[in-house]
C-alpha cells in the first residue's frame, strides 16, 4: 500500500494522468465536433408543398431543395393521373438535406379489373357492382321489354361486353335497359266465335285488355253466347300494347267469311243477302204455278206448252191480222 502512495506522488503519475485528461479532452471534442459536422446540426430545409402538384413538378421542387424522393403509386377513379395527393413529412416540416420524402401519386395507367356479371340486374343493383369494382356508369338507353329498369346488355366502347373480361378501372359502361312496355305493338286476335271467358285468356295473352261489352237482345243466356263483333277487327292487324277491344256477344256467331270484317264492313253482307235473295224466289214462280198446270194437261207433252206457249199467241195474232185483211 506504501508503493501505490509513492508511486502517486511521483512526477511520473503527474504527467500520465495529465497525459491522459488531455486525451480524454481531445477525443471528446473530436466526437462532439465530428457529428454536428455529420449531422450537419443547426442546419434545417423546410419541406415545400408538393401535395396537389402533377408528379413532374413535384420532382423538381424537391431537386430544387436538395431532398430525395420515392414514390408510390395508387389508383383513384376520379383523380387525375399523376397527381401527388400526399407526402410524408408534410409541408412546412424542418428536414436534413438529402432527407428522403414520401409521395403516393394517381398511377398514369389504372389497373385493369374483370368486368362483373351485372344482366338481368336492376339498375340500382348494377349501379352498386360497377362502383364496388371501380367502374363507372356511362349512358343509358331503354329498349321495349316487359321488364323496367333491368339491364337487358352493357356495352364498353359501343360493343357488347362479356363477363369476366378485363377492362381499366374508372371505364364507361353504358347500359341497355327495359321500359317496361314490353312491344309497343301487337297483333289483334280473333275473337268472333269465342265465349266471354275464353276471349279475356287471349286478350290477356296478346297484352290488350277487354272493353266494352254488349249483348244482342235475343240473348238469354250469357254462358253459352259467343262474340259476334269486335272492335278494332283483326284486319287492322296491329294495335297499341295495352289497348282495348270492344266485343259483342250474340247466341250465334256470323259466318266464316263475314267473320273477318270488323263492325264497319257489316253492311255489306247485308247487301250481298239482299242481292242473293233474287234468285231464290224465282223457283216458286216457275215451277209451283205450272206444276198443276202440266197435271190437268198429262195428254199434251211437257215441253211443247212451255216452248210453243208463246208462238201460239203470236200465231193467234197473225190469225185475226188476216181475218181483218179479208183471206
Amino acid at each position: 500500500m506504501s508503493k501505490v502512495v509513492q508511486y502517486l506522488q511521483t512526477p511520473t503519475f503527474r504527467k500520465n494522468l495529465i497525459a491522459a485528461l488531455i486525451a480524454i479532452v481531445c477525443l471528446f471534442l473530436f466526437v462532439y465536433v465530428g457529428l454536428k459536422i455529420y449531422t450537419k446540426h443547426d442546419e434545417s430545409i423546410a419541406v415545400p408543398k408538393v401535395k396537389g402538384l402533377h408528379i413532374s413538378a413535384a420532382i423538381q421542387a424537391l431537386e430544387d431543395a436538395g431532398l430525395e424522393y420515392q414514390i408510390d403509386s395508387v389508383y383513384q377513379m376520379d383523380a387525375k393521373p399523376g397527381l401527388v395527393i400526399e407526402q410524408d413529412p408534410e409541408q412546412g416540416f424542418h428536414v436534413k438535406s438529402g432527407r428522403t420524402i414520401y409521395l403516393t401519386i394517381i398511377t398514369q395507367v389504372a389497373p385493369e379489373v374483370a368486368f362483373p356479371n351485372i344482366k338481368d340486374k336492376t339498375l340500382i343493383e348494377a349501379t352498386a357492382i360497377l362502383k364496388n369494382h371501380n367502374l363507372r356508369i356511362g349512358d343509358t338507353s331503354y329498349v321495349a321489354d316487359i321488364a323496367r329498369d333491368i339491364v337487358l346488355d352493357a356495352q364498353f366502347a359501343g360493343q357488347s361486353i362479356r363477363n369476366g373480361r378485363m377492362i381499366p378501372k374508372g371505364s364507361r359502361i353504358d347500359l341497355v335497359l327495359g321500359n317496361g312496355l314490353g312491344a309497343n305493338e301487337v297483333e289483334i286476335p280473333n275473337l268472333v266465335g269465342l265465349p266471354l271467358n275464353e276471349a279475356k285468356f287471349a286478350l290477356s295473352g296478346a297484352g290488350l285488355g277487354l272493353g266494352t261489352v254488349t249483348y244482342d237482345p235475343n240473348v238469354t243466356d250469357t254462358a253459352t253466347a259467343v262474340i259476334s263483333v269486335q272492335s278494332p277487327g283483326i284486319e287492322k292487324g296491329l294495335t297499341s300494347l295495352g289497348a282495348k277491344i270492344d266485343v259483342t256477344l250474340s247466341l250465334t256467331a256470323p259466318a266464316p267469311t263475314t267473320g273477318t270484317p270488323s263492325g264497319t264492313t257489316t253492311p255489306k253482307p247485308q247487301a250481298n243477302q239482299t242481292q242473293v235473295n233474287p234468285p231464290a224466289a224465282k223457283p216458286p214462280v216457275q215451277s209451283k204455278p205450272v206444276a198443276p198446270a202440266k197435271s190437268t194437261t198429262t195428254n199434251t207433252p211437257t215441253a211443247k206448252p212451255t216452248t210453243t206457249t208463246p208462238p201460239a199467241g203470236q200465231k193467234k195474232e197473225k190469225e185475226n191480222k188476216g181475218n181483218s185483211l179479208g183471206f
